[in-house]
């Protein structure tokens, strides 16, 4: 997620983020300049007292350039012979996309995992977009994986998303199915062809004056579902800059997962608490 920005009068660089980020706090945009997180006309400026100049291009780094390089480990939700469950902070993608990709969850936990003269391979399970925080599930073997995909749809699979306004009603379900238009990367909504079933369940936990706090159980697992799902129903979830407004950080955390375990029959919940900077959306 980045934001770019056209400088249409001479102002300082932190006046104009302030004027221009809305439902950015001064605290996140001076962490940001910080960092090196701010560029303008592609060179990183840290002062907040930097004068722009009428025509002067501004780009705010996502945050998965606000991962810091040293990131060497991962929180451990779970792991055994076949399966490794993670926490995957937001901004911070689960595979690479590019071979210049190299942070990113998948080689974060080989490396984690191997050993000296012995190196792990594993293979993503589900996937969760860079924006997006939770639960992240990786197997040891590509068998392992088809396995636990082969029942995916049993699976119990739970987010919360903070949302712009308050769906009415309250709880609900979405039943629309989904189709990936190739060109834009982005899900459209409704019947067509090509489209495939998706079903998302929804249940309001809490509310502010202009969002709301939702908990919601998919029945499929599409990509970008919640988000083309409830971008469809009118409640975009906050922070996203493909179905709804950019922002901060995206509204969105993978809560639980539960699957049975192919090989052993047994049921395995992981579960993880979203992060302050994931309620902090809500105030």
């Amino acid at each position: 997620m980045t934001d770019r920005l056209r400088v249409n009068e001479v102002k300082d660089l932190m006046a104009f983020l302030v004027d221009n980020l809305r439902g950015w706090s001064r605290n996140t945009i001076k962490q940001r300049l910080k960092v090196g997180c701010v560029t303008v006309n592609g060179e990183p400026v840290l002062k907040h007292n930097h004068i722009l100049q009428v025509g002067d291009d501004v780009e705010v780094l996502a945050a998965a350039k606000f991962i810091r390089r040293e990131t060497s480990t991962l929180e451990i939700l779970y792991s055994d012979k076949e399966l490794i469950a993670i926490n995957k902070p937001a901004g911070l993608l689960s595979v690479a996309t590019t071979r210049e990709n190299k942070q990113h969850a998948l080689a974060i936990l080989r490396n984690q995992f191997s050993r000296s003269q012995r190196s792990i391979k594993l293979w993503p399970v589900n996937r969760l977009d860079r924006d997006t925080s939770g639960v992240l599930l990786f197997a040891t073997s590509r068998e392992m994986r088809e396995s636990v995909m082969a029942q995916w749809t049993e699976a119990e699979k739970i987010y919360l998303a903070i949302v712009e306004g308050h769906p009415n009603p309250s709880c609900g379900t979405i039943n629309q199915p989904l189709r990936l238009d190739d060109t834009e990367y982005r899900m459209h909504v409704g019947q067509h062809p090509e489209a495939k079933a998706a079903i998302t369940h929804y249940v309001t936990r809490r509310t502010a004056p202009d969002r709301a706090l939702l908990e919601l159980q998919l029945e499929t697992g599409r990509q970008h579902q919640i988000r083309a799902h409830m971008a469809w129903l009118g409640h975009p979830v906050i922070g996203d800059p493909r179905y709804g407004k950019a922002g901060p950080r995206m509204g969105l955390h993978a809560l639980r997962l539960s699957i049975k375990h192919p090989q052993t029959g047994k049921q395995l919940a992981f579960e993880t608490p979203a992060p302050d900077d994931f309620y902090a959306l809500l105030a």
